[in-house]
């Protein structure tokens, strides 16, 4: 999953009309408020947007045979797009009405809702099977109490290793608790041929942050009607001990650097690195290394019956406020997410949005992150996220300043009120 958080700063240029672009009083797009014949959409075309390598290998397909078998006369039109500066276009999509239905990241959805870009689709969640809906998946799709997007997949970090040095360090078994995963980091020092028993750059705060979450703290949150940093609480202390203890156990691994800075795949394909911490994308491709040499397991938590916490990243589908088809949009969705075709996303290695489907997850790394992802949490809900994550991000320099030898407490004060004023800002 190729995503850091995509700048949502930009949608704030949309044009202020947007938010009066709702459903609310809005003809039915099928022309009538009442109308449930099949041939309703006939006719007409559907826009929807999904990004480059999202999609699991024939989803479009099913989901546009299914929708226009089941409305005859109608038109799927995917359109597949890039990750890269994507923000700008789907602020113009969103305020010229050109898309119908698009997958936005899970850490962008709230600031496009916020602007009015998106639909409000609160009064049509139970129809779109969002009672099964994963929570923790579902919060990012959601603002102020109101549904905006459908949660479609997420995934997260889970612990790579090389199985040649995990088997000379005469390492079998998975670690199921945070003092195994030391003790066996401890062996792969001392195993000729490995360089770093685990590869963790200092600066590699969504491992830190899934941390936090399990220790049941948060990065920030609202008190007061305004936001406060969450560095200084005691979870996150907590947090930060076992960041540090993994952290010492990455020899070569730059304290004031993050994980792409090198890529660390790039570090991981050398064959000399026991262990990393990395999502599906961040493996070496298999002519640096063949897959079956690569072990999976889910970050060990302190005792042996549940895992650390983590970051989970993933897309929501929504649905353009400025959308003509809006009615027809929403019988998309009952499609794209029914469980048939939710299933072909589970059978990807996705991590679906109903724990009901997990049974049909595919590959080693899906059910090692599929472990952890009850425990799972995402960044804060709001808009101004993204200025969090503005260079210089204020939860790297934390970890490096602490990781350095700086006070924790004091430390943590300083960037807990960067991470406050960066919230707290007016758009």
């Amino acid at each position: 999953m190729k995503r850091q958080l995509i700048a949502a700063v930009g949608v704030a240029a949309m044009v202020v009309g947007l938010a009066a672009c709702s459903s609310d009083g809005k003809k039915d797009d099928s022309g009538s408020s009442s109308s449930t014949s099949a041939d309703r959409y006939k006719g007409k075309t559907l826009k929807v947007w999904t990004m480059t390598g999202s999609a699991p290998k024939g989803w479009t397909d099913a989901v546009k045979t299914e929708f226009e078998t089941t409305y005859p006369g109608s038109k799927v039109d995917f359109q597949a797009q890039e990750w890269t500066d994507i923000g700008p276009k789907i602020t113009a999509a969103l305020s010229e009405g050109s898309v119908d239905v698009l997958e936005l990241g899970n850490t962008q959805t709230s600031g496009y809702a916020a602007t009015g870009g998106l639909l409000d689709i609160t009064k049509d969640k139970s129809a779109l099977g969002g009672d099964a809906w994963a929570a923790n998946q579902n919060e990012a799709a959601m603002l102020d109490g109101k549904q905006y997007a459908a949660p479609w997949w997420v995934s997260n970090r889970v612990v790579a290793y090389n199985k040649d040095l995990w088997k000379a360090a005469g390492l079998t078994d998975a670690p199921k608790t945070l003092d195994e995963f030391y003790a066996d980091l401890d062996k792969l020092k001392t195993t000729p041929g490995v360089v770093d028993p685990l590869y963790l750059p200092g600066q590699e705060w969504y491992t830190y942050f899934g941390l936090l979450t399990g220790e049941g703290g948060k990065i920030a949150k609202q008190e007061g009607g305004k936001w406060v940093g969450g560095l200084e609480s005691p979870e996150a202390q907590r947090a930060f001990e076992t960041y540090k203890t993994l952290q010492s156990h990455s020899l070569t691994g730059p304290k004031d650097k993050d994980e792409a800075t090198p890529q660390q795949k790039d570090v991981f394909a050398k064959g000399n690195v026991g262990t990393m911490i990395a999502l599906g994308w961040e493996l070496p491709l298999e002519k640096e290394m063949p897959k079956d040499k690569i072990g999976f397991f889910p970050i060990p938590g302190k005792t042996a019956d549940k895992p650390s916490g983590v970051f989970i990243g993933g897309s929501n589908l929504a649905i353009s406020a400025q959308s003509k088809n809006t009615a027809m949009a929403k019988d998309f969705l009952k499609i794209a997410l029914n469980d048939k075709n939710e299933g072909m996303v589970a059978a990807a290695g996705n991590i679906p949005n109903k724990p009901a489907l997990n049974s049909q997850l595919t590959g080693d790394f899906a059910k090692a992150a599929q472990a952890a992802t009850a425990v799972g949490g995402i960044t804060p809900n709001t808009p101004n996220w993204a200025s969090v994550e503005n260079t210089p991000n204020p939860i790297k320099d934390f970890l490096t300043a602490v990781l350095q030898g700086g006070d924790y407490a004091s430390t943590a004060k300083k960037y807990d009120d960067e991470i406050a004023k960066r919230l707290n800002q007016k758009n």
